[in-house]
């Protein structure tokens, strides 16, 4: 699990996006600034609500990890 330091700085969306989408994960609908991302082998879906340059909020980087472990463990 990736944790912070005081001194480092928060991920981006776009960040959190890339790494969805580098693990299979692919952009099945979008709404304002809400993303859905879906896995083919996965049930569980990823929403990313912010702008691209905007800062990841804790649980949005909580989400994807989990999501990508849970890729990783199948």
């Amino acid at each position: 699990m990736l944790e912070l330091s005081a001194d480092a700085m928060p991920q981006k969306i776009r960040e959190l996006k890339a790494r969805l989408s580098k693990a299979g994960f692919f952009l099945s609908r979008t709404r304002g600034s809400h993303t859905v991302w879906n896995h083919p082998t996965l049930v569980t879906t990823v929403v990313l609500a912010g702008k691209d340059g905007n800062d990841a909020k804790p649980y949005q980087v909580r989400d994807v990890e989990a999501a990508l472990k849970a890729l990783k463990d199948m």
